[in-house]
């Protein structure tokens, strides 16, 4: 079951073609995103610091993350997010959809 939340998080698709989608997640405090899973593998990083609180359907957590800080999960992850902070917070997601077509730049 989702947070009950009168507050929607604010998403802006920054990148979407066959390879990635990249999104910016805006949250007011006590914002959620609703319900929802993921078809693919992704990325989150953290432009603000702030409290992540996660429904999973069972348990609900809370993590602390400061900003530039990042993390991954798998596809398949059906869950909720709300913002646990008391001021806005921000993070970009990005879902790879075809990783054997990320192109790698050369170093240097």
């Amino acid at each position: 079951m989702a947070f009950v939340c009168d507050i929607p998080a604010v998403p802006a698709i920054q990148t979407d073609d066959d390879t990635v989608r990249i999104t910016r997640w805006d949250f007011a405090p006590g914002a959620v995103t609703g319900w929802h899973s993921h078809g693919w593998p992704y990325f989150v990083i953290m432009l603000t610091p702030g409290i992540l609180r996660v429904h999973n359907g069972t348990d609900v957590s809370d993590t602390a993350l400061a900003a530039g800080q990042g993390y991954m999960r798998p596809a398949g992850v059906t869950h909720d997010v709300m913002n646990g902070a008391g001021h806005p917070i921000a993070f970009v997601e990005i879902e790879v959809k075809r990783p054997d077509r990320l192109v790698m730049l050369p170093e240097g």
